[in-house]
């Protein structure tokens, strides 16, 4: 499968200790490996009985000056940076044990914990990340005037506009985020705070904890810190740092671009929840046999990447789903202006059962060429077996192409379909064909 389509875990345990941010106590947070489907789920075990809660947005309690996660009674503060640095190296599953509230706030950048990941190791696990491509626009705008919009992308990217009290320090970043850009750009960018938000933070009882080693201080025109600006715009970088982090909270990789201007850990999560929202929808809308693990797997500049169809017989136009190298999920939506239903048949339109078979060899075709790296290839039919035309297709339904190969050798694949309408088999057969080079 493509580079990064698999879930990752850690290799082994590793652990940190330090001070907290907001409660000034001396804590320990270890990451521990995790099974596929774990997730990320934090652990108290300063707490009787050990609980437990998921990193989901569902669980955001509070957002001043930093995310809270809650269940029932049991909370833990200050997560963006420890979720960021998971989320910005692609570690899927991971529990991460604490023995204090929150963790620690090193030196207010995400580059200890991703220092403490890669002495863990990241170790891929054989089960496919779950995914989300966005399909529309999403915007919101807050009284504070912070404004978030994503649009669709085919890699996760953010740009960002941070501006102080009064305009100070105005800065604008835009990056991708992979890896090793967020390791070498995003992560080493430390929290700041601006002094006059100082004392009433104090006098709420936070930042306890913090320090010039911590964080740094913007006085008026002036930089107060322990050590010089890592970055010149290293506010904005550290912006980005905390949308990753809280953005983490969606539970899935996003295939989007982010518009940020003036972010905060409350429109950050509400953009999460938001997207949360939008993966629901469109979930609901998939027969519940094939819910796709995320968005559009592959969109269909990358399915014509894979298979040299074109129209008039292109018949996939987008991948929603694989599971391993062997199962596939493809999506083909059916209109009036498919040319065969100018003559199949006039006044009354139906796919003909013949092309939903080449559908589903479509999908299986790119299945099997992506495992040998062989894109270009045509899939030709040797047989087809068990054939069976269920119901019609007509102008307005949607194929969900569900393919699994079941035996390959070489360059020759067995493999079994079924194209669905509303949850219902419309047909389904059983295939064997060959890949020839054109």
């Amino acid at each position: 499968m493509p580079e990064n389509q698999f879930q990752n875990t850690l290799g082994k345990s590793a652990s940190l200790t330090g001070t907290t941010l907001h409660t000034g106590e001396k804590a320990t947070l270890t990451l521990h490996p995790a099974p596929p489907g774990f997730g990320r789920k934090f652990k108290r075990i300063d707490l009787p009985d050990e609980p437990t809660i998921d990193a989901k947005v569902e669980n955001v309690k509070t957002v001043e000056r930093a995310t809270t996660l809650a269940e029932g009674n049991v909370k833990v503060h200050t997560v963006e940076h420890v979720l960021s640095a998971l989320a910005g190296l692609d570690v899927d599953n991971v529990l991460i044990e604490m023995n204090a509230n929150e963790p620690p706030i090193g030196d207010g950048s995400a580059r200890p914990f991703v220092e403490l990941i890669k002495r863990a190791g990241i170790v891929a696990q054989a089960a496919p990340r779950s995914q989300f491509e966005v399909h529309e626009p999403v915007h919101l705008e807050t009284k504070s005037g912070s404004l978030m919009t994503i649009v669709p992308d085919n890699k996760f990217r953010v740009s960002c506009t941070q501006a102080g009290p009064n305009g100070r320090f105005t800065q604008f970043y835009s990056t991708e985020i992979t890896p090793e850009i967020f390791e070498k750009e995003i992560s080493p960018a430390r929290t700041f705070v601006f002094y006059e938000d100082v004392k009433p933070l104090m006098d709420k009882g936070l930042i306890k904890g913090g320090s010039l080693e911590s964080a740094i201080v913007i006085r008026g025109d002036s930089v107060l810190s322990k050590e010089p600006l890592r970055f010149p715009d290293e506010f904005v970088r550290h912006k980005i740092l905390d949308i990753v982090g809280d953005l983490a909270l969606f539970g899935r990789k996003i295939k989007g671009h982010i518009i940020a201007v003036k972010p905060g850990h409350g429109p950050n999560t509400e953009l999460a929840a938001n997207l949360a929202k939008q993966h629901a929808k469109l979930a609901s809308m998939v027969p519940a046999s094939i819910v796709p693990k995320g968005g559009a797997v592959l969109d269909i500049n990358d399915v014509m990447k894979i298979l040299p169809h074109r129209y008039p017989f292109l018949l996939v136009d987008r991948i929603i789903a694989f599971e391993g190298d062997t199962k596939c999920t493809g999506v083909k939506s059916v209109t009036i202006n498919e040319p065969f239903f100018q003559g199949h048949f006039p006044g009354h339109p139906v796919m003909p059962g013949v092309l939903q078979l080449e559908a589903m060899a479509q999908v299986a075709s790119i299945l099997l060429l992506r495992a040998l790296n062989q894109p270009g290839s045509v899939g030709y039919f040797m047989s087809a077996d068990d054939v069976k035309f269920r119901k019609t297709v007509v102008p307005g339904d949607t194929l969900f192409i569900h393919v699994e190969l079941t035996k390959w050798k070489g360059k020759i694949a067995k493999a079994t379909g079924q194209c669905i309408v509303n949850n219902e088999v419309v047909s389904e057969a059983g295939m064997m064909f060959t890949l020839i080079q054109t």
